[in-house]
């Protein structure tokens, strides 16, 4: 499993949101993208897709921005890497949610293996929540 960085980037906007989430108040757009070194566009691209997800709203106006949509420790890292990333298996020939036919299902042994890291990596990102980054 390798993160693409525009998934690091939505995990770490995730976490500033989550920090504030208690206030209610909306951080803006420029916050974000400054604090967390993310050009504007790709920003816009990250957030659109948060959005249209449930995982953050944005508000309007002089005070406005982004927040998050529903507690932190309601969303898990697992949830958001499946979103932007895709499988969190090593090869999909192993995936839960993604399935396709790779050549090392020829192999039980290295099967079984990345089925081990698979499970690890899921086990991990599954518990993990917003709030225990923050």
């Amino acid at each position: 499993m390798k993160l693409s960085r525009k998934c690091e980037y939505a995990l770490l906007i995730l976490i500033q949101l989550s920090g504030t989430h208690g206030d209610g108040k909306p951080i803006p757009s420029s916050v974000l993208s400054e604090k967390n070194k993310i050009p504007r566009k790709f920003l816009d691209q990250i957030m659109s897709l948060l959005r249209k997800n449930g995982y953050v709203e944005s508000v309007r106006g002089v005070t406005g921005g982004f927040r998050l949509s529903k507690p932190p420790g309601e969303i898990s890292l697992a949830e958001i890497v499946r979103l932007i990333d895709g499988p969190i298996a090593p090869i999909a020939s192993v995936s839960t949610y993604f399935y396709r036919q790779t050549p090392s299902e020829q192999n039980d042994r290295l099967i079984s293996c990345f089925k081990d890291i698979r499970d690890y990596a899921a086990m991990k990102l599954e518990t993990l929540t917003f709030d225990q980054l923050v």
